[in-house]
């Protein structure tokens, strides 16, 4: 008995360059996924931050007019909404209950939240 040679297999000519062409497409759809992905997770964090923003002056806002920190509750609400990179458009003060809406623009978008702050035990406050 006498052994062969295994036999060869020889690619075809059309599909010569296939896997290059699979290859270059998988990562051009990857690419294109990341970059629509991108901004609309970066629009979740900044999100975030206006809400933060907004906490932080509906809490300036409560403080200040609760008596703890002098001056004026709205203003109180614009400088820590202006230090967490926000503009506040609606500041209100019910008693020593303060609700503040801030907004941060993105991408040409404006993104906004509410807050209110108060003391725990106030009528129609936070915990209320």
């Amino acid at each position: 008995m006498t052994r062969r040679a295994p036999r060869r297999r020889h690619w075809s000519a059309p599909e010569r360059g296939s896997g290059t062409v699979l290859a270059v497409g998988v990562l051009g759809a990857v690419m294109l996924l990341t970059a629509v992905l991108l901004p609309l997770f970066a629009a979740l964090v900044v999100g975030q931050a206006v809400q933060g923003a907004a906490d932080a002056a509906a809490l300036a806002a409560a403080d200040t007019a609760s008596g703890a920190v002098a001056g004026m509750p709205c203003a109180a609400a614009d400088e820590a909404a202006r230090l967490n990179g926000a503009s506040v458009t609606v500041c209100t003060v019910e008693g020593l209950i303060a609700s503040v809406t801030a907004v941060r623009g993105y991408l040409g978008f404006e993104l906004g939240a509410q807050a209110r702050a108060g003391p725990p035990d106030s009528p129609g406050g936070p915990a209320g």
